[in-house]
């Protein structure tokens, strides 16, 4: 073997020494991140916005793979939990699913039905009644003759508001038969079947139907001749 060869030699052992240090390198760089990283576990990411107070489904999630170590202990990673559940405020694409921004959707009693309606998101108290609230509801109409004054009256006390759905564009049309855009939130109440009645009635025959919220924990007591109000009754004061 003349010295050319010895040198080639040398060359590739040298190399492959070096590649040996590199791969153990290597393979102790991802020893030590498996060390701080941990076990890898499911959790579940928001694929897209989800709006308050909105049913929960699971296509609206996708799964992620997360370090164990680096996920907080209210994160979901079974997304059984979603049943029966409500959004408790804006869900944002791209979060990851936390057990504190879902609540339990508010049940019926016993004797209580679901019924939904209509509000006008300029008459209601838009943006600030959620399921649980306490509201009274309020209808006007309109006289029945022209001599008969027009009248507001509180037609439900204590109403309890189980769900809150999404702003609607609706068209409402005019006496002059012109067409008006006008925005609604379906809001579904829990009520008896006469209150129930009385709000269907409402929603068919009154000219506004409007939501008072109550302060928490404070709910509603009427004195006689408080559920009904006319202009005549300030006028004869």
């Amino acid at each position: 073997m003349n010295s050319r060869q010895r040198r080639g030699v040398i060359l590739l052992v040298v190399s492959l020494l070096c590649a040996l240090g590199a791969f153990a390198g290597v393979i102790s760089v991802i020893n030590d991140v498996n060390s701080k990283v941990g076990p890898e576990v499911t959790a579940y990411r928001l694929a897209s916005d989800v709006a308050p107070y909105a049913p929960l489904r699971e296509a609206q999630f996708e799964k992620v793979a997360v370090p164990r170590r680096w996920l907080s202990e209210s994160a979901v990673t079974d997304l059984s939990v979603l049943r029966g559940k409500i959004a408790v405020t804006r869900l944002r694409k791209g979060s990851l699913l936390q057990e504190d921004m879902i609540v339990k959707r508010p049940a019926l009693a016993a004797g209580e039905q679901e019924i939904a309606i209509m509000i006008d998101a300029a008459t209601g108290v838009a943006g600030k009644i959620t399921p649980g609230d306490l509201v009274n509801i309020f209808a006007t109409f309109a006289g029945k003759t022209e001599n008969d004054p027009d009248q507001s009256r509180i037609i439900v006390t204590n109403a309890r508001v189980i769900d809150v759905g999404r702003l609607t564009p609706l068209e409402r049309r005019d006496d002059d038969r012109r067409a008006r855009m006008r925005e609604a939130v379906p809001i579904t109440f829990a009520l008896s079947a006469k209150d129930a009645q009385r709000v269907a009635h409402a929603e068919s025959f009154a000219e506004h139907v409007r939501l008072a919220l109550l302060a928490k924990g404070s709910p509603s007591t009427l004195r006689p001749g408080d559920s009904t109000y006319t202009l005549d009754e300030d006028k004869n004061r």
